[in-house]
C-alpha cells in the first residue's frame, strides 16, 4: 500500500524531521513520491516517478521546506497504474471558483460506477486520479447550482458524501486539502495515525517517532482548520476488510 503524511497547524511547524523519516520508508514504496507545501505565499507541488531514496532532488527539497501550517506527502506502491509522473500523488487542480484542491490517496477502488466516466478523461491511469476528478466535478456542480463559491460547511458536506459513497467495498484512506481545510478519512484498521502538537495535528500511515501517536477514528470524515477539528462526520460503518485475494496480491508484491 502507499503511505500518507499530512499536517494542519495554527502556527508554522518545522516538518523536516518528519519528512526525512516518512520518506525513509520509500524502499518499500518505490513507485514514486510527491509533496505539497507552501512556499512564498504559493503552493508547490513536487513529485517524481522514482523511489524517493533514489531521488537526486529530495534531500534539497526537504531541507528547503520552510515551517508549514499545511502540507501533504505521499510515497507510492503501485497497485493500479504504472510508475510514471502522471500516476504520482498529489493530484491537484482548481475548481470553478478558483479554489485550489489537492488529494493524496492510499487504497484501491474495486467498486464505484461513479468513477468509470473518468477513464477517458484522466491524464494517468490510477483510481486515485479518478477520485480527484470526481471530487472536482461534485464541487463544480454545487458551485454552478449556487452561482457562488462554496462555504466551509458545503465543502465538508460534499467530501463527507464522497467518503460515504465511495467507501463500500473499497479501501479509501485519503487526505484532501482545499487551501484552508484538511480532510482526513480511513476505513481500514491500523492504517492511519495522528499526533497532537502544541498548535496542530500531524497524520501519517505509520508513527514517525516514538511517542504520542494514536489511531485515527475509523469510517468517518474528519476536517481540520488551523490545527483544530471543525467537522466530524457520522460513522458510515463501511470498513474495508481485506479479502484473501487482496492479501494474496500484497504477498505477491512482497508487501
Amino acid at each position: 500500500m502507499c503511505e500518507l503524511f499530512g499536517i494542519s497547524a495554527r502556527t508554522p511547524v518545522d516538518v523536516r524531521e518528519y519528512l526525512k523519516t516518512f520518506f525513509s520508508h520509500s524502499p518499500l514504496h518505490p513507485h514514486g513520491w510527491g509533496l505539497m507545501r507552501q512556499s512564498s505565499k504559493k503552493t508547490d507541488i513536487i513529485k517524481e516517478p522514482v523511489c524517493a531514496s533514489c531521488s537526486a532532488i529530495l534531500d534539497d527539497v526537504i531541507e528547503s521546506t520552510l515551517p508549514q501550517t499545511a502540507l501533504l506527502a505521499h510515497i507510492r506502491l503501485a497497485t493500479v497504474g504504472a510508475a510514471k509522473y502522471t500516476n504520482c500523488h498529489p493530484y491537484t487542480g482548481f475548481d470553478a471558483s478558483g479554489r485550489h484542491w489537492t488529494l493524496i490517496h492510499n487504497g484501491t477502488i474495486y467498486s464505484g460506477m461513479q468513477l468509470s466516466k473518468y477513464l477517458s478523461e484522466q491524464s494517468g491511469d490510477t483510481d486515485s486520479e479518478r477520485i480527484f476528478l470526481y471530487l472536482l466535478d461534485e464541487i463544480n456542480k454545487t458551485i454552478i447550482l449556487n452561482n457562488a463559491p462554496l462555504s466551509e460547511k458545503q465543502r465538508c458536506s460534499i467530501i463527507n458524501k464522497l467518503a460515504v459513497t465511495l467507501s463500500p467495498r473499497n479501501k479509501l484512506n485519503f487526505m484532501i486539502y482545499d487551501g484552508e481545510v484538511l480532510y482526513v478519512h480511513k476505513n481500514m484498521k491500523n492504517t492511519l495515525v495522528y499526533k497532537e502538537l502544541n498548535d496542530g495535528v500531524v497524520f501519517s500511515t505509520q508513527p514517525l517517532d516514538s511517542e504520542g501517536w494514536l489511531q485515527l477514528p475509523m469510517t468517518r470524515l474528519l476536517a481540520f482548520k488551523n490545527g483544530a477539528m471543525i467537522f466530524k462526520g457520522k460513522d458510515h460503518k463501511n470498513e474495508f476488510i481485506p479479502t484473501l485475494e487482496y492479501i494474496t496480491t500484497l504477498d505477491a508484491m512482497n508487501i
